[in-house]
């Protein structure tokens, strides 16, 4: 392990955060230093190059007794990308001819069956001494922002479930209930509010929390409440006498509080597990729960401290009494990064919270976005440019371009393997733009800027197979636009991209290798949240859009307007329709669900959809929009019927006020049997579910 990172840092003085160019006269190379064996290794040329290179030995590949091998070797994208397959366990070597370059270049790189590991603090150290030399000069790109989903979690009680993205993942969110309890964040602690008679609702107990804690999301698993949060924990370094030295900068680590609520007027905290790092993502499926959180260690300052812990820490209650760094053999570098981040992912059975252990694993390599399936967990990391690479004259960066690496790993129980990375063109821009059905992974990209001539923004789907190799892609859609929402619903994916207008594109993806754009439907406005509704229609949450010329210009700007609610009809995929829409309010008009998918309430049998919102309209002689009025709306939404609005929950003592209350804004709303709750941060009101009449108010 310790020469691998050696060899490495031998070779990377041109790395990138992703893979390492090396540098030709004509020709630059992007290649992967390492492999797992059941993958194939790939280069990427800026210039495409012919088949001829291969029948003449041009580009070959040796292993490390500098011996020509026999593989598949294969050119795609144009002769841009060369793969190779079939390689056995070991060392080798690409060879590229001095054709392409003032003298013979070579990229050394690995094929291992399975991850390295890390056996001591001397390989942590040259790790992120590499990191440090690759950080000179570094620039990022602006992340964009997107929604969509997967289709949501059905049970069978009459009560509200959180919205999920993945049926049978359950996800955290700042409210649940059991159906006769809420169980809501409020500040620094957690409420729990009796719901049984919603005439008469009452704050049965709270769960306060000291400073260093705040929690951010609920999970609720029967008579089990977990709250998650950041706590602030100090590290305690190795004794350099006989007492231990407190480290005194403090650390950000994700907390996961077990609570036993059988009685629900006395929550008995049973456990409590933390994991250094902000939560990146947070997973339940059956009984399993997964947490996954992102750390930067001060690495910059290690040449200073020489006692400082490199490791990330982790704390376990049943075990500890203070945060403990990892053991070396739990951490493990992901292949062909540099990012500098650990993430830390910490699986653990409920279902005996008191009794069953806590598996952790540790991750050399960035985590922006996280996507969990039933079986499976995918990690992405941005892929950065450097200055010398974004700042010549001929751009480095061409179509082949690869921005974004995706990691995925194989969950069963307590035990995540990491199975295999991909690098993809373009950007992915949050957990709605992956998938995974049958087997593939799905995903969607954004490649290129909005407002750059030089290097235009456009659009892209990726299909790779089960050990993340490409068989499938559609490149180069809505050029000069971006992705603002997707959904993959089985064999299809809906993608709505914008600049001008909004185009909604139906693309078939049954054939994994073949995927085909079926239909394109453009209308004003854009959707940031798609949701299924049936398989022939999507609801889509978004705004609409005006063409304005401003004074002293001839060219018009698009500027957004109020919320917009669209139904799509997708029953023709090759032509899709807007079949009918509601605007809400004017410009400055917003709702938590145009970035939080988990805002949504549904009632399914009653085809009921509702939402906050906050409304700003524009009155006679104003310039602007100016707050008016905050609260909710439920709507039917039907394809017979298409968007009839069924209740305007609006806080009609807020209309005097210039501003939005935080403490009496709606964030969440559920229901219980034949009532409907409205759920802020200090208070509660309740409603008959057929009549909309509002039956209780409860402060908190």
């Amino acid at each position: 392990m310790r020469r691998w990172i050696v060899t490495f840092i031998a070779i990377a003085l041109c790395l990138t955060a992703g893979s390492a160019w090396v540098y030709f006269s004509n020709q630059k190379v992007l290649a992967q230093s390492f492999v797992l064996s059941n993958q194939v290794f790939r280069a990427e040329f800026s210039k495409g190059v012919s088949k001829d290179v291969l029948e003449k030995g041009e580009v070959y590949v040796t292993d490390d007794k500098n011996a020509r091998i026999e593989a598949d070797f294969q050119l795609k994208n144009n002769g841009k990308s060369l793969e190779i397959s079939g390689l056995s366990n070991g060392k080798y070597t690409l060879h590229v001819d001095e054709k392409f370059s003032l003298g013979k270049s070579k990229y050394t790189f690995e094929v291992q069956e399975s991850l390295p590991v890390v056996h001591s603090r001397g390989e942590l150290e040259d790790y992120f001494k590499l990191v440090m030399s690759t950080r000179e000069n570094v620039v990022t790109e602006e992340t964009m922002e997107m929604s969509a989903a997967e289709d949501k979690s059905s049970g069978t009680a009459d009560y509200s479930t959180t919205n999920n993205q993945v049926k049978g993942v359950e996800e955290a969110d700042i409210v649940q209930t059991n159906g006769s309890h809420v169980f809501v964040i409020s500040e620094n602690k957690v409420v729990i509010n009796n719901i049984e008679n919603p005439s008469n609702m009452k704050q049965e107990s709270k769960i306060q929390f000291t400073e260093s804690f705040y929690p951010s999301q609920l999970l609720l698993k029967e008579e089990l409440l977990l709250v998650i949060g950041q706590k602030n924990m100090y590290h305690t370094l190795e004794a350099t006498d006989s007492a231990p030295r407190i480290d005194p900068d403090w650390e950000s680590m994700t907390g996961v509080f077990l609570y036993d609520i059988s009685n629900p007027k006395a929550p008995k905290l049973i456990r409590e597990l933390a994991s250094e790092g902000y939560t990146n993502g947070v997973r339940l499926k059956g009984n399993m729960l997964y947490i996954v959180s992102t750390i930067m260690p001060r690495y910059w300052a290690m040449e200073e401290n020489d006692d400082m812990e490199l490791r990330p820490f982790t704390y376990d209650s049943k075990t500890d009494k203070e945060a403990q760094p990892l053991d070396y053999e739990q951490i493990s570098i992901l292949p062909d990064s540099l990012d500098g981040n650990y993430t830390v992912i910490t699986a653990l059975n409920i279902s005996e919270p008191l009794v069953n252990e806590v598996k952790t694993r540790s991750f050399l390599g960035g985590s922006q976005e996280l996507y969990m399936s039933t079986e499976s967990l995918f990690l992405t990391s941005a892929i950065y440019k450097n200055d010398e690479a974004t700042t010549m004259s001929k751009r480095l960066w061409g179509p082949g371009q690869l921005d974004t690496m995706v990691y995925k790993f194989s969950i069963k129980d307590t035990i995540v393997d990491f199975v295999g990375s991909a690098t993809l063109t373009g950007t992915i821009l949050n957990q709605f733009s992956m998938d995974e059905h049958n087997g593939y992974f799905r995903t969607v990209t954004t490649t290129g800027n909005l407002w750059d001539q030089n290097n235009p923004s456009e659009n892209n789907l990726f299909i790779l197979d089960e050990t993340m190799n490409m068989v499938g892609s559609i490149t180069g859609l809505a050029k000069e636009e971006r992705i603002y929402s997707a959904r993959f619903m089985g064999d299809k994916a809906y993608m709505v991209t914008f600049r001008e207008t909004d185009p909604l594109f139906v693309i078939d993806v049954a054939n994994p290798t073949n995927p085909k754009v079926l239909g394109e439907l453009k209308i004003p406005g854009f959707s940031n949240y798609l949701h299924p509704l049936g398989e022939k229609h999507l609801i889509g949450f978004g705004y609409e859009t005006s063409s304005i010329v401003p004074v002293g210009s001839k060219e018009p700007i698009i500027q957004t307007e109020g919320m917009k609610i669209s139904l799509f009809d997708v029953s023709d995929f090759d032509s899709p329709k807007e079949v009918d829409t509601e605007v809400i309010g004017g410009q400055g008009t917003y709702s938590p669900i145009q970035y939080d998918h988990h805002a949504l309430f549904q009632h399914n049998e009653k085809n009921l959809y509702g939402f906050p919102v906050t409304i700003y309209e524009k009155e006679e002689g104003q310039e602007y929009s100016s707050y008016k009025q905050d609260g909710a709306f439920i709507y039917e939404i039907t394809p017979e019927k298409g968007i009839v609005l069924k209740a305007s929950l609006l806080n009609k003592d807020n209309q005097a006020q210039q501003y939005e209350e935080w403490g009496t804004m709606i964030h969440r709303l559920i229901y219980s049997n034949n009532s409907i709750f409205t759920i802020g941060m200090k208070e509660m009101k309740s409603y008959q579910l057929d009549t909309f009449k509002e039956t209780g108010v409860l402060s908190y």
